[in-house]
């Protein structure tokens, strides 16, 4: 049997650093033709690096790594965005990709009218977007929007409606990047039901996600890239071992490396454990980047495994916090305080919400940080999280809040 898709040898390169020039008249190049040489070199940064593997028709494979791996360029390649610098890819179906939110999709056109439009994209015929419409409005649950603007909808609505269209328009090969962070946890699970449905019914799906539990379930092969190059490839639990065990030691410290156009995003978040068990806080310290007015909003935080089974969730009691300066261009920092309970030794992750109202998300980010525990009444035992561990709900309180 024949490969359904064949990476071969690919690699990408992009140029960084080096001033941007400026435009130039022919005149300006022969009277100064000096002035060009002058210019700082770029930078060549390779991405990816002599990337090759294989995947059958209606295997499952997991692209793991950590930040900065490569694998969302790789998806993008894959998905014909952006071209490799060099190689070759082989594949023998057509791909319907899921990488960012509203990709493919037009904000001023309808619910409906964006179904018809992405799956035409996607290469569906009209007749083939017709059979499967009932069934993309009932999984995305936005029925009652169907015919308002795309601009209106949620990030959180425009994700469920391009996952349905994705997964039901029936593509040889799903491509689904981290996207799914963005949904709720029952969406979620909605959606990986539908993957697992997909991938028995014979089809391809290549799977981005910092989610260990949810890759192990779903997928039965993977790669792992560092640093642009194939570590290795082979079974699901093998990759899932070593990348747990390139998984950095504790990490205070996280900052956004871009600056957003949203109202309000999370600019920066500093962890510190302080006391002893049994009384053992997480200190955490969220800056919110503030552009323009924004409504009274919400914090809240996760901490899982290292392997990101969730554990628990924190929503302080800030009610201060809630009416404090909610004007732009500044920077708003919160200090919360999470009473821990008796916890096993080792690393744990932390993730932050922001949100108003307790649906509306305005900023999530997911397992940023890592810390660690050392001083614990269960010292010297270990344990294996169950894959279906669920949520306690930790005593937290903001202590501190102004502006930076």
């Amino acid at each position: 049997m024949k490969s359904i898709l064949e990476v071969q040898h690919i690699s990408k390169e992009f140029f960084i650093g080096g001033e941007k020039e400026p435009y130039m008249a022919l005149r300006d190049v022969l009277s100064n033709p000096i002035k060009r040489l002058k210019q700082p070199p770029k930078q060549i940064f390779k991405a990816l690096d002599d990337v090759s593997f294989q995947v059958m028709p209606g295997e499952s494979l997991a692209v793991v790594g950590k930040n900065g791996a490569g694998k969302s360029t790789l998806l993008k390649i894959l998905s014909g965005i952006t071209p490799p610098s060099s190689g070759k890819i082989i594949c023998r179906g057509r791909i319907a990709s899921l990488l960012e939110v509203g990709t493919g999709f037009h904000q001023e056109l309808t619910g409906r009218e964006n179904i018809y439009m992405n799956g035409s994209i996607l290469g569906m015929r009209k007749a083939e977007i017709d059979k499967h419409f009932d069934a993309i409005v009932d999984f995305s649950g936005v029925d009652r929007f169907l015919d308002t603007p795309l601009k209106r909808y949620s990030s959180g609505m425009q994700l469920r409606l391009a996952f349905a269209v994705a997964a039901h328009l029936e593509p040889e090969i799903l491509v689904i990047d981290e996207v799914l962070a963005v949904g709720d946890a029952d969406f979620q699970k909605k959606c990986l039901g539908k993957m697992d449905e997909v991938s028995k019914s014979g089809r391809t799906i290549l799977f981005v996600s910092h989610n260990m539990p949810a890759v192990q379930n779903l997928c039965s092969k993977g790669v792992f890239l560092e640093k642009g190059k194939m570590k290795f490839s082979g079974k699901v639990e093998e990759v899932i071992n070593l990348y747990m065990n390139n998984v950095d030691a504790s990490r205070n410290t996280w900052e956004v490396n871009a600056e957003k156009s949203s109202n309000v995003y999370i600019g920066k978040v500093e962890t510190e454990v302080i006391g002893t068990q049994p009384k053992q806080k997480l200190r955490i310290n969220t800056v919110l980047n503030v552009n323009d007015e924004f409504p009274a909003s919400y914090l809240a935080f996760y901490i899982g495994s290292i392997d990101a089974v969730p554990l628990m969730e924190a929503i302080p009691r800030y009610e201060p916090f809630i009416n404090f300066g909610r004007k732009g261009n500044q920077a708003i920092s919160v200090v919360s305080e999470i009473l821990l309970p008796p916890m096993i030794q080792g690393l744990y992750t932390l993730g932050v919400w922001l949100g108003s109202g307790h649906t509306n998300t305005l900023d999530w980010q997911k397992e940023i940080l890592t810390f660690e525990i050392t001083d614990s009444p269960m010292e010297g035992r270990t344990i294996d999280f169950p894959r279906h561990a669920g949520f306690i709900a930790a005593e937290a309180a903001v202590t501190n809040y102004s502006n930076t």
